[in-house]
């Protein structure tokens, strides 16, 4: 009797209880960050302190309050191989000092968690994924793959996960990472801006741009975040669009 009792329990609450609403923001932003083994730790925190600096920075914060909404949803994510994206924070909504302070306390205490060679499609898929299953609903949702590679050491094509994300309705943006004075930087031998403009980013406004130095780096990525932030495309001789 009491398994009956407890069954119809389970069912009325089933029953009454309203489907979860997905929370309305002005944007949903994965933060896609190279974190493959052609990375070493310094670049790790060089990326890090960047994106940390950027979304506590005042411009950046007048950009989120001058939504809509003006709240916007944002998690940080690290890429190196075909198994290995790693959410280094969670999804969180930043609506003022406060919740961008927390987000930049969490994103500089993590542990450096992926590993491997580059694996493009890979991270552009988990990154569609993480849009797709989330419980926000953003009025646009960007995908932001900063690396300093075009090239794709294996796993899903680049094409392939491309078209997946901007059949979704999804925005690719890129940073491309020239960091020629870092420890372990490698000179490129081919136009890094022009290859991610032609292969992987993607959508209506998208863009690259481009760090070219330690010193440049924080504010190419507030320079980004600004962009997307406001949904304006990006101009200039340091951007490169795509269609």
């Amino acid at each position: 009797m009491r398994r009956i009792a407890f069954a119809l329990v389970l069912s009325l609450g089933l029953t009454v209880l309203p489907a979860m609403a997905e929370e309305p923001v002005d944007l949903e932003l994965v933060l896609l960050a190279d974190a493959s083994r052609s990375i070493d730790d310094g670049e790790i925190r060089l990326q890090r302190e960047g994106y940390a600096a950027a979304i506590t920075h005042p411009e950046v914060l007048a950009a989120i309050g001058g939504g809509y909404l003006r709240r916007i949803a944002l998690t940080y994510v690290e890429w190196g191989g075909e198994t290995s994206q790693e959410v280094v924070v969670p999804w969180t909504v930043i609506e003022g000092p406060g919740s961008a302070a927390a987000f930049a306390k969490d994103l500089l205490a993590a542990p450096r968690l992926a590993e491997g060679p580059n694996a493009i499609g890979n991270a552009l898929a988990a990154a569609q994924a993480l849009i797709e299953s989330n419980d926000f609903e953003g009025t646009r949702r960007i995908i932001d793959f900063s690396a300093d590679s075009a090239w794709s050491g294996g796993g899903l094509s680049i094409a392939v996960a491309r078209a997946r994300a901007l059949a979704a309705g999804m925005v690719i943006n890129g940073l491309a990472i020239l960091c020629r004075d870092c420890e372990s930087g490698r000179p490129i031998a081919y136009d890094l801006e022009s290859a991610f403009a032609s292969l992987i980013i993607g959508g209506p406004g998208s863009f690259v741009i481009t760090a070219d130095s330690n010193r440049s780096f924080a504010e190419a990525v507030r320079r980004k975040l600004l962009l997307e932030i406001a949904g304006r495309s990006a101009a200039g001789k340091q951007a490169r669009r795509g269609g």
